[in-house]
């Protein structure tokens, strides 16, 4: 019977020849990982069951207020520090050698084509880009994965999206994933299985691939896999933890559907509030000021983001009346954004530059947005609320389009001001 990845994934690691969707089954996972908000109620679970936790396979990642903001982020960080003495565990990245949670596993080599990944974290789909199936658990699975190693699943269906051609100026990755949640809306995927193919995708840096697959989630799906190549193995030499085996579809495997996209017809998109699927193109949209513009996440938040950026704002200032927030997702991306001097030309321009954090992104903090206010970012999520008062809007869209936005004050094209 011919398989998708998903479901070559499955039948592997549950131990079965084939799966089918629908199924339930019982499946090893590779890693399970929690970060700061998410560890302490499965932390709270796990010490219920009275047992000793798989050490290797956990991970543990404080990020989204890191460094802690307020005497209630701090407990639930020491309560993350405490559980790891406690047992040993030996992967936990302590703030100064830590990141954004899903840029980090992929950096410190958790991350690998064939592998099954949980995480207390609904953007842990960011992994299936190297061709893993991963996916996001609430924490009391999180706790039970800890404990036992292995996670029950449904097999998901697969949905097959085909985008062939050549990106035009400016489009990147997080273009093609809003053109696509655009199509067929936030729920067109609700517990399928992405798998992205064609000339685009083969194309692409290893940095957008993750976020199309990171974004997965806001399409409803599973998880969103990338089938891997030379791209992934380049990057995983020196990298990666252990053996892996990559997984690719047979030929002939079942799609419930499938999509197919002309990359000449995808331009810089920007989703308007308050859902991902409200995407119009930037060049629309420029007569809507903005109050501030944030650059950074495990979506948008790596290296070749923070050049996108530079590339559009260097040598300009922010726009007065605009603030601009650079955070890199990852120690890693933020050494070498200041070896490359990108630190220096967002600087220059104005922009505010932190250390790695999940920071505004979820409205936790460094730059959360009061009554009325607009922000142009390069994050995932645009629901009300989502960073900060319920009155304000974010607009999603890609890092340079964030960036032009920022020099001019209104939302931009960015090849209008080349």
């Amino acid at each position: 019977m011919a398989q998708t990845i998903a479901e070559k994934i499955l039948a592997a690691k549950s131990k079965k020849d084939v799966v089918e969707p629908g199924e339930i089954v019982e499946a090893e996972i590779d890693y399970v990982m929690a970060n700061d908000v998410t560890a302490l109620p499965a932390i709270e679970v796990f010490e219920g069951f009275g047992v000793l936790p798989i050490k290797e396979k956990v991970v543990l990642i404080p990020d989204h207020y890191i460094p802690n903001k307020d005497v209630p982020s701090a407990e639930q960080a020491k309560a993350m520090r405490d559980f790891v003495r406690k047992y040993s565990l030996p992967n936990y990245f302590e703030v100064g050698e830590n990141g954004v949670c899903h840029q980090l596993m992929i950096e410190k080599g958790f991350v690998a084509p064939g592998r099954l990944i949980i995480g207390a974290d609904s953007h842990t789909c960011s992994y299936g880009a190297l061709g893993a199936f991963a996916t996001g658990m609430g924490s009391t699975e999180a706790a039970s994965a800890m404990a036992l190693g292995t996670m029950w699943f449904r097999v998901p269906e697969t949905q097959k999206f085909i985008v062939e051609g050549e990106l035009g100026r400016h489009v990147m990755g997080k273009d093609v994933i809003l053109h696509i949640i655009g199509d067929i809306g936030v729920d067109g995927a609700l517990y399928r299985s992405m798998e992205f193919y064609g000339s685009a995708i083969e194309s692409m840096g290893l940095s957008d691939r993750i976020t199309i697959a990171n974004m997965a989630i806001e399409a409803g799906g599973k998880a969103g896999i990338i089938p891997p190549d030379e791209t992934v193995f380049d990057y995983l030499k020196g990298r990666v933890r252990g053996e892996y085996e990559p997984v690719y579809a047979d030929e002939g495997a079942d799609y419930l559907e499938t999509f197919t996209y002309d990359a000449a017809d995808i331009p810089p998109t920007v989703a308007k509030p308050s859902l991902p699927e409200n995407t119009s193109p930037a060049s629309e949209l420029g007569d809507i000021t903005i109050d501030q513009a944030y650059l950074g996440s495990c979506t948008n938040g790596r290296i070749e983001d923070l050049r996108a950026a530079a590339s559009i704002i260097k040598g300009k200032k922010v726009h007065k009346g605009v603030r601009m927030i650079v955070v890199p997702a990852t120690k890693e991306v933020f050494e070498q954004a200041i070896d490359e001097g990108l630190v220096k030309i967002f600087l220059d321009a104005n922009a505010f530059v932190s250390g790695p954090t999940c920071g505004a992104c979820l409205g936790g903090y460094m730059g959360v947005l009061a009554k009325g206010e607009r922000c142009i970012s390069s994050t995932n999520r645009n629901f009300v609320g989502r960073m900060g008062h319920k009155d304000s809007e974010v607009y999603l869209a890609n890092p340079a389009v964030v960036a032009a936005s920022a020099v001019t004050g209104r939302i931009t094209d960015p090849r209008e001001i080349e």
